[in-house]
This record gives structure tokens, sequence and C-alpha cells, in this order.
């Protein structure tokens, strides 16, 4: 049972690395909170998985066992094949009225219909004893490999070396593939002018879907993964340097207090966050009771407006511990003396924005469509 388990987490495992399920999960990880994107995989493998493992338990008991064998090592090197395929990542950022849990699960259970993945969980299930040992095992691999996925995001850089985990894959999964024909097949079938033909035609195919992936791979260098950490990496980068303007400076401020001053302490997290290439923070300072300073209140609002035209644009990061959620929150503070919700509606936003204090709301709204104007040509 174990060894079972073990099997059918290593070879999910193995097939997902550097798989644009996994890119998928990273991406909605900037998005939805992780716990919510874990749980939609969770959710989406299990009736995606729970189908084939039903058919191919089905087919276990119908088809003799040399016969599912043989056919299992065929689709193990065939899944070989196809792990060298450069794949087009498809996530958008419009919005759905779905929660971000039934998202991810309806995304990943439509995104796994057909693929190797789905597949592989069918053809585990027809040799295997235990069916949900196998589904367990199908849905705790491609956790573990959407986790990672989750982890270089949120660490920001490209942390996993796609082309190398494809053709480690590949190759783990031909091993598998011609393991089983060995044992399976005929054994008039296994001379030794066969052996080395089939061999000699696997590095053949195996070479030039490897050298097409690598070209390929050569003319794209700028993967999803690094596409999504240099967009945090540029917003941040702009925060930045709008947070310096409305720093009043000691020579109108007087000795800087640091942490002790909401601008002090938003400059000090926004440089920890690029220095340690990592964009969500644990630790929490309250400035809710505060006195704010003389802060020029029209480039608090052009800051504001970046971050809210920026989620319109590309979608919201649904993590308070995300570093521009908090910066959000302290201009919020700043200009209305209270935090406002944004949950991507950009006009219901505005108008609690205004049912505040309607000058500033009316400012906030007149920069946010200019930009959104400056995005859309």
């Amino acid at each position: 049972m174990i060894k079972e388990l073990f099997k059918t987490f290593f070879l999910i495992f193995i097939s997902e690395m550097g798989d644009k399920s996994q890119i998928i999960a990273m991406t909605f990880a900037t998005r939805y909170k992780i716990s919510q994107v874990l749980l939609g995989v969770s959710i989406g493998v299990f009736l995606n998985h729970g189908l084939a493992i039903i058919l191919g338990n089905y087919l276990s008991k119908m088809v003799p066992m040399d016969v599912i064998q043989s056919i299992a090592g065929c689709m193990f090197i065939i899944f070989g094949f196809l792990a060298l395929r450069r794949e087009e990542i498809e996530v958008t950022g419009r919005k759905t009225s779905f929660g971000p849990i039934t998202t991810v699960a309806i995304v990943f259970f439509l995104g796994e219909f057909g693929d190797k993945t789905q597949l592989t969980a069918m053809a585990l299930s027809a040799e295997g004893r235990e069916p949900m040992i196998t589904l367990l095992g199908t849905i705790s691999g491609m956790i573990a490999t959407s986790g990672l996925g989750i982890l270089a995001g949120s660490k920001i850089g490209e942390k996993i070396p796609d082309i190398s985990a494809k053709i480690i894959s590949s190759i783990l999964f031909i091993l598998v593939g011609t393991l089983k024909l060995y044992h399976w097949l005929p054994i008039n079938v296994l001379e030794l002018n066969h052996i080395k033909f089939y061999f000699v035609v696997i590095m053949i195919i195996h070479f030039i879907l490897t050298r097409r992936l690598i070209l390929e791979r050569e003319k794209d260098t700028y993967s999803p993964i690094k596409k999504v950490a240099d967009h945090l990496y540029i917003k941040s980068n702009i925060m930045e340097r709008k947070v310096e303007d409305i720093c009043l400076g000691e020579g109108r401020c007087g000795r800087c207090v640091g942490n002790e001053c909401i601008i002090g302490y938003t400059k000090r997290i926004l440089q920890e966050a690029k220095e340690r290439e990592v964009y969500f923070i644990d630790e929490y300072t309250d400035f809710s009771n505060s006195n704010f300073k003389d802060f020029d209140e029209n480039k608090v609002i052009e800051a504001l407006s970046l971050i809210l035209a920026d989620y319109v644009e590309n979608g919201i990061i649904e993590d308070n511990k995300f570093v521009l959620n908090r910066i959000k929150g302290f201009f919020e503070l700043i200009l209305f003396g209270q935090n406002i919700r944004f949950d991507g509606d950009i006009s219901k936003y505005l108008r609690a924005g205004k049912r505040v204090n309607y000058n500033i709301g009316k400012k906030l709204e007149y920069r946010i469509k200019d930009k959104l104007n400056l995005y859309a040509n």
C-alpha cells in the first residue's frame, strides 16, 4: 500500500514539474490566498483523477493484466515524449462569478482533461489494487508540485528550472514504460536486435524533441514565472519611488523616526521585500490610531491610484500579507482615516471612498481613470 502510494505520488510529481499546471497554480497564488489555491487544486484534481481512476479500475477487471501492463508501458513512453512539449499557459485576469476556490477547482478540473497526468492516473489505477491509494497519491503529487510553483512565485524568481525538470520527467517516464514492456511483452519479441532498434528509435526521438524544446525556450526566455516575478518587481520599484516622494524628509519633518512613521515604515518594508525577494510579510504594525503628518495629499492619491489601477488591469492579490496590499491600506489611512475594502469592483470601491471623503474619492477616481485609459491605449 505504501509502495503504491509513493509510486503514484512520485510519477505525478515528476510529470508536473515545470508543467503548465504548476505555473497556473503559481499565477493563481498572485490573485488568491495560498490556502484557497491549494484547496481548489485538491478539489479539481480529486474530481478529474477520480473519474480517470474509476475508468482505469473498471478496465482492469475487463482486460488481461499482461495487455494492461503493455498498454501502460506504451502510454508511459508517450507521456515521456509529451513531457518535452512547450505548453502555453492560459490564465486570464477576467473576473468570474465564482469564488476563488471554485474558480481554481474548475480550471484544474477542465485543464487536466485528456492531459498526461489524468491518463497517468488511469494507467496506474488499472494496474493497482487500491484505487483510493492511487487517488490519494495523484492528489498529493499535484499539491506538492503546485506548492512548489506557489513558493517560486512568492520568492519572486526563476526557482524552478523548467527545461531540466521536463527532461528529467521525460527520461523517468520512458524508463518506467520501458521496464513495463520488458516485463510483460512476450519473450519472442525481446530479441537483442529488437531491443537495440527500440533504444535507437527512442534516443533519436528524445534528442529531436529535447533539441526543439531548448530552441523554443531560447526564443522565449521570458518564462511565465519570470513574467509574474518581473511584474511585481517593477511595481515595487515604482511604488518605492512614489513613497520616497511622499516622505517629507528630515528638512521638513525633523529627525526620521523610522518604523514609528507610516511612510518610514512603508519605505523599510518595500526595501526589505526587494532585497530578500519576498513580497509577502508576516509582521504587522497598526497605524490606525496614529496622527499623520502633513503629507502631500495629491502625491498619496497618485500612489494609491497606481496600485488600484494595476489591480483592475491585472487582478487582485487577495492576501493581506502582500506588501502592496499593506501599502494600499497605509495610503487609505492617510487619505480617508480608515481602510476601504477592494474586491475587484473599482466603482464600488470609489463609492465607498466618496462616502468617507467625497473630494478625495473624486480625485482618486480621476487618477485611476487616467491610468486605465493609458493601459487601454
